[in-house]
C-alpha cells in the first residue's frame, strides 16, 4: 500500500515534538554531586565510545558534528528509585535542581584511559563476563543517548558491563540524510569497538541491543565482520532490533553475508510506527524491517532463525509508535526474559509475537 505523504507530514511532526525541550537539556552532562545512594536512586555507571566531534564547552562533551577518532568516556548516571518512577520512562532533571528521586542525573563524565578500562569491566561485568552494546536510532543527542541508556540498562535489569556506541546525529528531526551518512560513516568505530571486545579474555558474551537507524549501523557492522573474518565471532551471542529502519530485502543480504556462524536475531516490530512508516517513504515505499507486517516474510525469517517481538497492539506514551522497547514495560519484560535465555525460543511464540497465518 502506497504511503500517503500527509501522514508522513504528521510522523515528521510527532517526531519533532520532543525537541521542543532540548534546549534545557544542554546541561545535563555536567556531574552533580550526591552522596552515594542518596534517596535510594540507582546508577547506570556505562563506557561510553562515540565518533562524535569533541565539543567546546566541557558541559556538552560532544557534538553531532563527526569526529575523526573514537572517544571514550565513563559516565555514571543516577536512576530515581522505582517508587518515584513508571519504568520505560526518562524523567529529565529541571535547571538548576539537582533531585535523585524526581530526576534523572549525571553523577560521573570524564575520558576514560586504556589502563583503566578492564578494571571498569570487571567492577560491571562481575562474574558473568557479559558485555550489553547499546546503538542508538535518529534524532539523538549526546545527552539523548546517554539518558536512554541509562533508562533502558537500569529498566532490563540484565547483568552485563554497559557500552553506549554513539554516533553522530543533529539530533533535528529534519537531518534524517545527514544522520544516515554519519551512521554510514561511523561503522568503523562500532566495527572497532566489538573486536575489542571480541579479542578481550575477560569477555565471554556480548549482548547488543539497537533502535531505529542504530540498527542499520549494527547490521553492516556485523556484516563487516562476518566479511572480515569469514564469521561472527561466537561472543555475539544475541542482537536485538529495536524498530529497525532497514530496507528488508538489505536486510536479508545483510545476514546472509555475515557468514554461517551468526548471532541470534530479535527483531522488535510494530505496524503502527508512524516513525518508520515516514521512513518508508522515503524509501520509495519500501518495506522496513521494524515497521512490516512480518508475516509476509515467514520463510527467509525461518531460514534465518530470526525470532520476532510485535509491538503493535503495545501502549505507550510516545505518540511516534517507535520506542515500545523502551517505553513499554511489557516489551522490556519479554526482552528481559529472551536476552536471559540461553536457547533460541520457537521462531513465532505465542505471546507477544507475530503469528503464524
Amino acid at each position: 500500500m502506497a504511503f500517503d505523504p500527509r501522514s508522513g507530514l504528521l510522523a515528521l511532526a510527532l517526531l519533532a515534538l520532543p525537541l521542543a525541550g532540548c534546549a534545557s537539556r544542554q546541561d545535563v552532562m555536567t556531574p552533580v554531586a550526591l552522596a552515594a545512594g542518596t534517596g535510594g536512586a540507582g546508577t547506570v555507571d556505562m563506557m561510553v565510545a562515540t565518533t562524535r566531534a569533541p565539543a567546546s564547552d566541557p558541559a556538552l562533551m560532544f557534538t553531532g558534528e563527526r569526529g575523526d577518532d573514537l572517544s571514550l568516556s565513563n559516565v555514571v548516571v543516577s536512576i530515581p528509585p522505582d517508587d518515584a518512577r513508571q519504568k520505560g520512562t526518562i524523567q529529565w532533571p529541571s535547571p538548576g535542581r539537582a533531585d535523585p528521586r524526581a530526576s534523572f542525573l549525571t553523577l560521573k563524565a570524564q575520558p576514560i584511559t586504556e589502563s583503566a578500562i578492564r578494571p571498569w569491566f570487571r567492577r560491571n561485568a562481575g562474574d558473568t563476563r557479559r558485555v550489553l552494546f547499546f546503538v542508538h536510532g535518529f534524532n539523538n543527542g549526546y545527552a539523548d543517548a546517554i539518558y536512554r541508556f541509562a533508562q533502558v540498562a537500569h529498566d532490563l535489569k540484565f547483568k552485563a558491563a554497559p557500552i553506549l556506541f554513539t554516533w553522530p546525529s543533529r539530533a533535528s528531526a529534519l537531518d534524517y540524510p545527514y544522520d544516515r551518512e554519519s551512521a554510514t560513516y561511523s561503522r568503523f568505530g562500532l566495527l572497532l569497538g566489538l573486536e575489542k571486545a571480541i579479542e578481550s579474555p575477560d569477555v565471554a558474551e556480548i549482548t547488543i541491543v539497537a533502535h531505529s537507524m542504530g540498527a542499520w549501523l549494527t547490521a553492516e557492522a556485523l556484516r563487516d565482520l562476518g566479511l572480515k573474518h569469514g564469521a561472527v565471532s561466537p561472543k555475539i551471542r544475541t542482537v536485538v532490533l529495536a524498530s529497525p529502519d532497514i530496507d528488508v530485502d538489505v536486510f536479508k543480504r545483510q545476514v546472509i553475508e555475515m557468514g554461517k556462524t551468526r548471532p541470534r536475531f530479535i527483531v522488535v516490530t510494530s505496524r503502527n510506527d508512524l516513525a518508520l512508516r515516514l521512513s518508508r517513504w522515503i524509501a520509495g515505499d519500501v518495506d522496513r524491517l521494524g515497521g512490516a507486517d512480518l508475516r509476509r516474510h515467514i520463510p527467509f525469517l525461518k531460514t534465518l532463525g530470526i525470532e520476532v517481538i510485535d509491538a503493535t497492539n503495545t501502549k505507550t506514551d510516545d505518540p511516534s509508535g517507535h520506542n515500545a522497547y523502551a517505553a513499554s514495560d511489557e516489551v522490556l519484560r519479554q526482552l528481559a526474559e529472551d536476552m536471559a535465555r540461553r536457547q533460541p525460543l520457537r521462531i513465532f511464540a505465542p505471546i507477544g509475537r507475530v503469528p503464524q497465518p
